[in-house]
């Protein structure tokens, strides 16, 4: 999920504006914290940690997100696959691990026959 989907959720579920939100962020105004929220903009990391602290989640659960889209070593496939499986609802993510699992475990077994 990207960072401002994950800002937007957590904001929604605390009920937290963007004002509100700016009043616990150092050197950040509504404006600025609305960017961040659109995707406009991407927080500083003193302005991460600040607004962990506001959601009450570790600084990571911020981060994980952005570092993972910033992988040198995930191709443009497994992005795209990474952000099929999130729009799915959970029934269908699980039917899509059992037949990637199933594919994979029929793959490995051909290999070994090999």
């Amino acid at each position: 999920m990207p960072l401002d989907t994950t800002l937007q959720l957590l904001a929604k579920a605390r009920g937290l504006s963007a004002a509100d939100l700016a009043t616990a962020i150092p050197r950040a105004g509504a404006a600025t914290v609305s960017a961040w929220l659109k995707g406009e903009k991407l927080p500083a990391r003193e302005q991460l940690d600040a607004l962990a602290r506001a959601f009450g989640v570790p600084a990571g659960a911020l981060l994980a997100e952005l570092a993972s889209t910033l992988d040198p070593a995930r191709t443009k496939g497994e992005h795209d696959l990474l952000a099929a499986y999130r729009a799915l609802d959970t029934r269908q993510q699980g039917a899509l691990l059992e037949v990637a699992r199933s594919m994979a475990g029929t793959r490995t077994r051909r290999r070994r026959r090999a």
